[in-house]
């Protein structure tokens, strides 16, 4: 099976590097069609990886709005030599990401049976172009991918697509990011912490919640809470917030590089998700790779993660009296938080291993050849 899988704006590069080498494990001879990223991603492990996009955009460092308009005047061109040759020498075309949806379901690929990955269904809208986008890229493919059985619900029932045309395919853990050759160690004064931590990762957005779990925390003794990622918001009434809690709040507000990334989820005790709306999410998938204790809102995908292999403590969204309780719960009984590891642990080799996640895309590969 030849599969060209394309990811033109490099939005997840450790999914796209993941998920190809695992096709390539299965049997697959896997081509990743992208750009250069910007930021440190894994490097290719038994496929080829072929810059195709925003070439001279990417060649050096520039500013956000310098990266913008560049891009904007290579989409087209760049789209179009892809649609030309995007199908040629392949069995299936596979797209993660496009970046213009509305415009670029009329530059897809000729010549071979088209796959596209809606990442986050659920989180999608935010206007009538948006939407218009989605509809006709999952209209112009033979199949879409979609990580939760709620994300193929919301296809059909928001989108209208046949649900005979989704596919549902997990996500895979992370695993990589537990097996790096060289790891970089936590800053001093958060390697000195004797205390529980409970470890909010990621880029701080409204939408993530993290104002419920301050407010959960406060009401919290003998623990520390740590947020961590760079902000996409005003935290100044997070921080506000924090300074009232009974416990300490530590505040990492920065990108935080893969290299740096395992020391934190090591050290924590549990991992907190107290999002407002998802369908999925990397830090989920991130902390199960390292077997973490995990406690997260009841919806989306993590509702899946839940009932179907019990590796979260699923509390109800926007409730913080409920993750108060469900956090304490873990700090506080070691063998509770030892069989939620557990169990995570055994969700990332299994169901949510990349290899299952390769072999379901195998499968579908398949059935559109066929």
């Amino acid at each position: 099976m030849r599969v060209r899988l394309v990811d033109p704006p490099a939005y997840t590069p450790p999914y796209d590097h993941a998920l190809a080498a695992a096709l390539a494990r299965a049997g697959a001879e896997v081509e990743l069609s992208t750009s250069r990223p910007t930021y440190d991603a894994p490097t290719g492990d038994g496929f080829a990886i072929a810059e195709d996009f925003y070439r001279r955009t990417t060649a050096r460092p520039r500013s956000t709005n310098a990266r913008r308009a560049m891009k904007l005047a290579e989409h087209v061109p760049d789209m179009l030599r892809h649609r030309l040759r995007g199908g040629r020498g392949v069995d299936v075309v596979h797209y993660q990401w496009l970046t213009l949806e509305a415009l670029d379901a009329a530059l897809l690929a000729r010549g071979a049976p088209r796959a596209f990955t809606s990442h986050n269904v659920l989180r999608r809208g935010g206007g009538r172009i948006r939407e218009e986008g989605i509809r006709r890229v999952v209209e112009a493919v033979d199949a879409t991918v979609v990580h939760t059985r709620a994300g193929a619900y919301a296809l059909s029932s928001r989108y209208g697509v046949d649900p005979a045309r989704v596919r549902v395919i997990p996500h895979g853990a992370f695993d990589y990011l537990a097996r790096q050759p060289a790891e970089t160690p936590l800053p001093p004064e958060l390697a000195a912490v004797q205390r529980p931590v409970i470890l909010c990762f990621g880029v701080l957005r409204p939408y993530k919640g993290v104002d419920v779990l301050i407010d959960a925390f406060a009401g919290l003794a003998g623990a520390e809470l740590w947020i961590v990622g760079r902000p996409w918001m005003d935290i100044g009434p997070l921080r506000a917030a924090a300074a009232r809690a009974r416990g300490t709040v530590r505040f990492v507000d920065r990108f935080v590089a893969e290299a740096e990334l395992p020391a934190y989820f090591r050290r924590a005790d549990v991992v907190a998700l107290p999002y407002r709306d998802i369908d999925q999410s990397g830090v989920l998938y991130t902390a199960l790779a390292f077997g973490k204790a995990i406690v997260a809102s009841s919806i989306g995908g993590f509702t899946e993660v839940a009932e179907d292999h019990g590796a979260l403590v699923p509390v109800p969204p926007g409730d913080p009296v409920a993750l108060r309780n469900a956090l304490a719960g873990l700090i506080d009984d070691d063998r509770a938080r030892a069989a939620q590891e557990a169990r995570a642990a055994a969700a990332a080799a299994g169901p949510y291993s990349w290899d299952e996640a390769a072999r379901l895309t195998m499968d579908l590969y398949r059935d559109l050849v066929n």
